[in-house]
């Protein structure tokens, strides 16, 4: 199995900045991506950002310039760093692991997802 840790959620000013970082751990063999999404309060979840093996980014358009996706692939970690927080930004922000292949079942591809890290910005 594979399991997504989020940590650095939090509340924060508008205008503040966080990092937030995503560990994926267990027998992972290989994996396409990671990312992030979030969903606030009566909405859908939403793409922020992905990160591919290869290096390839896709942020979501109104996100460009003011968050940063980074990537351990060493540790299979990825972080997102977010910056001129608006309160807009309040959401439970998701980890994602797309296309991860298990040592156990090489056959085989599937997304994973963490529980989620709720982030608050005051106006």
């Amino acid at each position: 199995q594979v399991q997504l840790v989020e940590s650095g959620g939090g509340l924060v000013q508008a205008g503040g900045s966080l990092r937030l970082s995503c560990a994926a751990s267990g027998s992972i063999l290989s994996m396409n991506a990671m990312g992030w999404y979030r969903q606030a309060p009566g909405k859908q979840r939403e793409l922020v950002a992905t990160l591919t093996n290869g290096g390839s980014t896709n942020y979501a358009e109104s996100l460009k310039g003011r968050f940063t996706i980074s990537r351990r692939s060493a540790k299979n970690t990825v972080y997102l760093q977010m910056n001129s927080l608006k309160p807009e930004d309040t959401a439970v922000y998701y980890c994602n692991a797309a296309g991860v292949v298990l040592t156990s079942s090489p056959r085989n591809r599937r997304d994973y997802w963490g529980q989620g890290t709720q982030v608050t910005v005051s106006a």
